[in-house]
This record gives structure tokens, C-alpha cells and sequence, in this order.
């Protein structure tokens, strides 16, 4: 019967050699295999399974080596019995579900933050024939090469050295360097090594900020609409979250800003809106920081996607004062996946950022910043932001055109880049029951109403992100989208 326990998919993305060392691995320690006893033989196996006897040999030599099997002359592989030496041999004990004794969890919570709208993206949007959904990568224009080199460097024997120990708070000092002359200046900001702290994303960068800065009574300025999980992690410091008004210049740096401490701003293309903060406005934000003594913070997502003119300086760029922290990431560049951004400001709040941080995780996964310092000091970076500009502009134009075709009633802000288009469909639209609709007929919206302040948001606007889908699915995608808009009002 133990030949049983061993099946090969041709689906897995797997070699059949890793697949069955997987397979008895699980077996053994699951207890279907017990210890000293025989495995089945390599032609056995191999006979059942359907593979070439040299690929079951291999499997088992590795096991032999991990230490799973040994193996016998002339009597074959077997189950090593020190194995399972050192685990504990106690029956599973079942949960007390919903028993008297047990702790009241719910009463328990300072927080829920499972309660808090948020955007919500099927798992299984690659399925779907029209995932207007935003903040994917189209796996298309994934260097897969590229990147793949830049793992196996960084997994060399070398490299292990370097990155495989404990470094406590630090950064990798390649990856350090790259931010601080690749990335950095192309939005104009010049930092030195002890400004800039590496993060798991841009949101670990705002949690830690949250933490850092805020207190219940902390005013923060945020935009509306604006970030929904910024806002949520603004939120579970302060009770205080003071909603500024955006325009088509993005946020109005009016009377409002006085009563902060400190400014949220997204000024590259604001979120959801995508519109760009022109520089005039940048330096009246700035003006208005010194003015009314707030600090803002800067989050400078998608920078590298402007079709319309050149690219505007970051607020950061612009700052005498020492007023603007910066944040940024690699998620609408590189792949979402990695989840690697970075932190840039003053060197006394890097250092408790970095305290923070260690109390929180130590440092982000150091193999993973040797790859991504690899993948930008050999110019694959700035290779993959042309060609996914490239995409992208491509994508941006046929959008703008087929919601001008089809929804031309729609009032829309004018977009200058980014990844997304911000729509205001009759006044009459639910964008939630619309988005249920769209998705009967393969069309994944997000519901923009998630992206207001207060009880009562407006539901007639909704985002169209365009990063993931293939081009030519998107003007018969808008098409149909549109139908159901016009039936729905």
C-alpha cells in the first residue's frame, strides 16, 4: 500500500526528482512510512510512477544525504530510524470550540482590523478575461531572466557568506548604495547611506512612521480620496484623521493643513485620482509646511510612469527645510511580490525607524536584498521602468480612448501616467452592484467609494487599473463594461 502514497502531477511546476522527494519526505514525517522500514524499490517505483529508474535513484541518494533514508547493501532504502528522534509523540488535541472555559478573543482586541473596508481583489483575478484591477504586474513583461540571474549570484557561495548571518539591524550595503545612486536621483533626492532604511514595502514604511509619530490626539492630514490602507494604518494610532479636499492639481494646500501635525500625500499621481501635483503647488505645500510647522510625508508611487511631459521633481527634491520624509518601493516596478521598498529622511529618525524596525522583524530577508541590489547595479532596472513605460503609455492610450468612445459621458480627472484611470460614471451608479455585474461577464472593477472619508461616500466612482491586462483585451472589455453601465442607470 505505500505505493499508493506517491502520485506525479504534470501540472506542478516541479522536476518529478523534487516532486518525489517532496512526496516521501511528507510520507515520512506524516508517520505512513515508520522509521527503520523499507521503502519501495527504485524499480518498483519507478515502474508505478512512470519515470525513468535513474530519476528515483537520484531522489533517494538526495534523501540518503538529508538524512531521511539509508541505504543497505543489497537490501535496498530505508525509513532512517533517528529520524523522528526528538518529537514529541502525543496525540492531536482537538480545539475547544466555543467552550465555557475558554478566552472571550472578540473582548479581548485593542483593534479589528479585519472590520476596516479595505479593497478586496478575487485570488483568482488571472482568470478572469478582464482584470481592470490595480497594483498587479502582467507576468508578460516580467524580466524572468534577468532576475533569475541576479538569485543565482546572489546565491553563491560568497554571497551565502555575506547574507546568510544574522545582521542584527543593518541593510545590505549594495543595496544601500544602488538606492542612493540609481533610484534616488532620478526623482532628484540625494540622501547618504545612515538616511535611508530599507522596508518591506511602502506600507511597513507608513506603519512604522504611524508608530513612530502618532498619538491619539495626532492630527493627520490625509487626502480624500486617498490610500484606503494608509488610512487604515493612520487610523490604528490616531483618532484623529482630517480628510483634504483634491482637485485636479491633486491635494489643495488650503487653510485646512493648518490644524495638522502632519501631511499624507501621494503628489506623483494621487491615489485613486492619478492626477500629478504641478510644481507650483509643491512648493506652496512646502511654503505652507514651514508656515504651519507639519511634517509631510511623501509617498512617491509611480513615479516612473509619465507620458504626458517630463516627469516632476519629488517634494523631497524640493525640501530646504528638512520637513519631508519619502517613501517609496519597488511594487509597481519590479513585482509586487518581492515586497522590498525604502524609507529615506533625516539620520535621527532613520535610526529609530531602524530600532523599530528590529523590534519588529530585525531587517528585511537579506537574500532578497543582495538579488534586488544585483538587479539594479547591472542595469536591469532602469532596462525594465523603459519597457514597461513603453507598455504602459500603449495601454494608458487605448484606455483613454475606448472610455472616451464608450462612456463618453463619464467625468473623468485628466491623467498624466500611472497605472489606473479614475472614473465617475451618472450619479445614479452603485459602483458595488456594477462591479458584481462586470464580474458575471469576466470585467473585475474596483468600487471607488472605499477611497472616501466619512459614513456616506459617493458610489458612483470607480478605478480602472490597466497594468495587468493584455492590450488588446481592453477596449472590448471597456465596451461591454459600458453596457452595463448604461443598463445599471
Amino acid at each position: 500500500m505505500r505505493e499508493q502514497l506517491f502520485h506525479l502531477s504534470s501540472q506542478s511546476g516541479a522536476s518529478l526528482q523534487s516532486q518525489l522527494r517532496e512526496m516521501m519526505v511528507r510520507a515520512i514525517l506524516g508517520g505512513h512510512i515508520l522509521p527503520g522500514s523499507a521503502v519501495p524499490s527504485c524499480r518498483q517505483l519507478a515502474k508505478q510512477l512512470g519515470v525513468a529508474r535513474n530519476t528515483v535513484v537520484l531522489a533517494y541518494q538526495h534523501l540518503v544525504d538529508e538524512g531521511y533514508l539509508v541505504a543497505r547493501e543489497r537490501s535496498g532504502y530505508y525509513v532512517n530510524e533517528d529520524i523522528l528522534a526528538g518529537r514529541v509523540n502525543a496525540e492531536a488535541v482537538e480545539p475547544h470550540s466555543g467552550d465555557m472555559f475558554g478566552p472571550d478573543w472578540s473582548s479581548r482586541f485593542r483593534t479589528t482590523p479585519s472590520r476596516w473596508r479595505q479593497i478586496v481583489k478575487p485570488k483568482d483575478w488571472l482568470n478572469y478575461p478582464y482584470p481592470f484591477i490595480y497594483g498587479q504586474c502582467d507576468l508578460a513583461l516580467f524580466p524572468v531572466a534577468d532576475w533569475r540571474e541576479c538569485s543565482r549570484r546572489a546565491l553563491s557561495v560568497g554571497a551565502i557568506r555575506g547574507w546568510a548571518r544574522d545582521s542584527i539591524d543593518s541593510d545590505d550595503a549594495q543595496l544601500l548604495e544602488q538606492i542612493h545612486t540609481r533610484l534616488l536621483p532620478r526623482r532628484g533626492v540625494w540622501a547618504s547611506s545612515d538616511e535611508i532604511l530599507i522596508t518591506v514595502g511602502a506600507q511597513h514604511a507608513l506603519y512604522l512612521l504611524a508608530n513612530l509619530f502618532f498619538g491619539k490626539q495626532t492630527v493627520v492630514g490625509f487626502e480624500d480620496p486617498g490610500y484606503v490602507d494608509a488610512r487604515s494604518i493612520f487610523g490604528m494610532t490616531s483618532a484623529r484623521i482630517l480628510g483634504l479636499s483634491v482637485d485636479e492639481s491633486g491635494l489643495i494646500p488650503d487653510e485646512k493643513l493648518d490644524q495638522c501635525d502632519y501631511i499624507y500625500v501621494t503628489p506623483s499621481h494621487q491615489s485613486p485620482t492619478t492626477v500629478t501635483m504641478p510644481l507650483e503647488r509643491r512648493h506652496e505645500l512646502l511654503a505652507r509646511s514651514v508656515d504651519s510647522d507639519f511634517v509631510i510625508i511623501e509617498d512617491d508611487y509611480e513615479s516612473e510612469f509619465n507620458y504626458v511631459g517630463q516627469p516632476t521633481p519629488a517634494l523631497k527634491s524640493l525640501d530646504h527645510s528638512g520637513r519631508v520624509v519619502y517613501v517609496g518601493s519597488l511594487s509597481k516596478t519590479l513585482a509586487p511580490g518581492l515586497r522590498l521598498g525604502y524609507m529615506v529622511g533625516p539620520k535621527e529618525l532613520i535610526t529609530e525607524a531602524r530600532a523599530l524596525r528590529r523590534l519588529m522583524l530585525r531587517h528585511p530577508p537579506a537574500n532578497n536584498e543582495r538579488a534586488v541590489a544585483l538587479f539594479l547595479s547591472l542595469g536591469h532596472h532602469d532596462s525594465l521602468v523603459r519597457r514597461l513605460s513603453h507598455a504602459y503609455k500603449e495601454r494608458w492610450q487605448v484606455m483613454g480612448q475606448a472610455l472616451a468612445r464608450y462612456l463618453p459621458e463619464s467625468a473623468r480627472m485628466p491623467a498624466f501616467g500611472g497605472t489606473s484611470y479614475w472614473v465617475k460614471g451618472p450619479d445614479s451608479l452603485d459602483t458595488r452592484v456594477l462591479a458584481e455585474r462586470a464580474a458575471e461577464q469576466g470585467i473585475l472593477i474596483e468600487p471607488g467609494d472605499v477611497f472616501f472619508l466619512g459614513e456616506n461616500p459617493p458610489k458612483n466612482y470607480f478605478r480602472l487599473g490597466f497594468s495587468s491586462i493584455p492590450v488588446d483585451h481592453i477596449e472590448p472589455g471597456i465596451q461591454t463594461l459600458a453596457d452595463i453601465v448604461h443598463d445599471l442607470a
